[in-house]
């Protein structure tokens, strides 16, 4: 479970984050969405530990993204919005070696690497070198190494960014699998249908703060929009194209 209490973040006279509060439950995923320079990416920068606060707090299991740094980092899988592949290594080199970072090895970790590449159909490219991969394949490979690892917590920034109807329906269902598993996934996406699709609650941030959480159906009720491209411009202020 992910608890986000009082957040703030500031850039020298630039405000990200303005106190914003929600919490991702286990066995739910949990959607982040607004528009761009909302401070979504800012907020999951800080909680996967690669950003300090100014002010407020996350805990991932209970754990201090601060004070606790490192545990914290067992147990959450990041696939962020950049996507940097090692040109010279191979897709599968790419999978071990983030697993090794993690301290799987040995069969335990191939039989992963496996289950990965049938679950992501990445037989075609896994043991190709990363140069040259199209944004579908490089997309892949980040979220396996987001996965090998089995977190108890996944973020993920855009996972079917680039990828075809196909590839984007197996990722929906891997993430229905492991919400369905007990796990933590706090998801986000421009799109969407996508967010309705898979997300069991939603919380909408705008100029750094909440402006809405709850299901589909609640944040309908509240803007009294039928679909949920309409209630996330009503919710973010933005109905120009509305």
């Amino acid at each position: 479970m992910i608890e986000v209490v009082g957040l703030k973040k500031s850039f020298q006279s630039v405000t990200a984050l303005d106190g914003i509060d929600f919490v991702a439950r286990d066995g739910e995923v949990t959607g982040l969405i607004g528009p761009n320079g909302a401070g979504k990416t800012t907020a999951l920068r800080i909680i996967y530990t690669v950003m300090r606060p100014n002010g407020g707090s996350v805990h991932v299991d209970k754990l201090n993204t601060v004070d606790e740094r490192l545990k914290v980092q067992k147990s959450i899988g990041v696939l962020p919005d950049g996507r940097g592949l090692y040109p010279r290594l191979t897709a599968r080199e790419h999978i071990r070696y983030y697993g090794r970072l993690h301290g799987l090895s040995g069969q335990a970790l191939e039989t992963r690497i496996e289950q990965l590449n049938s679950d992501l159909s990445m037989t075609d490219f896994i043991d190709r070198r990363a140069k040259g991969f199209s944004k579908g394949q490089t997309r892949k490979i980040t979220l396996a190494r987001a996965l090998v690892h089995d977190p108890q917590n996944l973020l993920l920034d855009e996972p079917t960014n680039g990828l075809d109807i196909s590839s984007s329906r197996a990722v929906h269902r891997l993430i229905r699998d492991i919400r369905d598993q007990g796990r933590c996934v706090l998801f986000c996406s421009h799109i969407m249908s996508e967010v309705a699709s898979i997300c069991d609650r939603i919380v909408v941030i705008a100029g750094g703060r909440i402006a809405a959480s709850g299901s589909v159906q609640n944040l309908m009720a509240l803007t009294g929009c039928d679909n949920l491209d309409d209630v996330f411009l009503r919710l973010t202020g933005d109905e120009r194209s509305a």
